[in-house]
């Protein structure tokens, strides 16, 4: 059996649990792509993963040159959404003729109608991907889906903390069946130890970690509270409750199940008592928020839909409000 070559391109908190996990394994040949004190960390001393169940160091192939290592059967891209267009040109030579891509799904992704059937069949969305850059350069067939369960950061270069219950990966074909790629994939991710089911409909999970990512961390970044904190203000996670309502309103209406109702997500969430959030984890180092992708998918999709999210839309304005004052947000 060939041994696939699999690449992560952003091997941060997300990007490094993965390829941690599948380096540990014997089912691949994994490359990392990040670059700074945490590449360097990474080839001097491997990637540690910290989690509740496991602590261990695996030795990587970690690099900031994608010209080095050649077309790959599968590409992670593990950056954030709003850093992907900027990187097209660099992945390039990672891309051979049959190399499936599993991109970020902070948001709605930019493939999101592909294969589809009726009125939407393979429309566009030019609010998430200006000029078609990442439809042309990636290619919807390349697509595998998957969403990020993962409540990771970086404490220190080379180091990864997984809080909470065990992080997963749902994946699937945007054409809800199993081909051979996806189920090698699934393989070599399990034989690493990671949570990769398989999902029939891959759109549906997608919008249930994009209402989460949406709903949560806008909380996190306006009250710099970890999740924890929520579950002793209850008056707050009512405001989330009613955001994600609304969005459940408008995925509900373009065809989307949520397979997980919202009392239990909002339990998984602040189950994760001492995880920060990743836009709070922005906040607190000083870093770009990844807000953008977010209000443009409530955007595009309440567009389609016909359906307005006026608690969303607040909260995303006073976000970016936030944000703005205090240097992380430029838009």
């Amino acid at each position: 059996m060939t041994i696939p070559k699999i690449c992560i391109y952003g091997a941060g908190a997300i990007g490094g649990h993965i390829g941690g996990y599948l380096a540990r394994g014997v089912g691949a040949e994994v490359s990392l792509i990040a670059r700074g004190p945490h590449l360097e960390a990474m080839q001097r001393h491997g990637i540690r993963i910290v989690t509740a169940d496991d602590d261990f160091t695996v030795p990587v192939r970690a690099t900031d040159n994608p010209g080095e290592l050649g077309p790959q059967d599968y590409l992670f891209i593990t950056l954030k959404s709003h850093q992907v267009d900027g990187a097209l040109d660099a992945m390039a030579p990672l891309l051979g003729p049959q190399t499936a891509v599993i991109p970020p799904t902070t948001g709605i992704p930019w493939w999101y109608f592909h294969g589809l059937t009726g009125p939407h069949a393979d429309r566009r969305l030019p609010e998430l991907d200006p000029g078609d850059r990442q439809w042309s350069m990636i290619g919807p067939e390349r697509v595998l889906g998957c969403a990020f369960w993962t409540g990771a950061e970086v404490t220190e270069p080379g180091v990864i903390h997984q809080d909470g219950t065990r992080a997963a990966y749902p994946i699937g074909e945007p054409s809800g069946e199993t081909s051979p790629r996806l189920a090698a994939l699934v393989e070599a991710m399990t034989a690493g130890g990671l949570n990769a089911p398989i999902q029939k409909d891959i759109r549906g999970q997608i919008w249930i970690k994009m209402i989460n990512s949406l709903c949560w961390n806008q909380a996190a970044f306006l009250t710099e509270a970890i999740n924890g904190q929520f579950s002793e203000a209850p008056e707050a996670v009512d405001v989330i409750r009613g955001m994600m309502a609304e969005m459940e309103a408008i995925a509900t209406e373009l065809g989307a199940e949520m397979a997980v109702p919202m009392e239990k997500r909002i339990a998984m969430t602040v189950g994760a008592r001492d995880h920060t959030m990743s836009m709070l984890q922005d906040l607190q180092r000083g870093r770009p928020i990844e807000i953008d992708v977010l209000a443009d998918s409530v955007a595009a999709m309440s567009r389609i839909a016909g359906i307005t999210a006026p608690t969303v839309e607040a909260l995303t304005a006073l976000t970016k409000l936030k944000g703005r004052v205090r240097g992380v947000y430029n838009g």
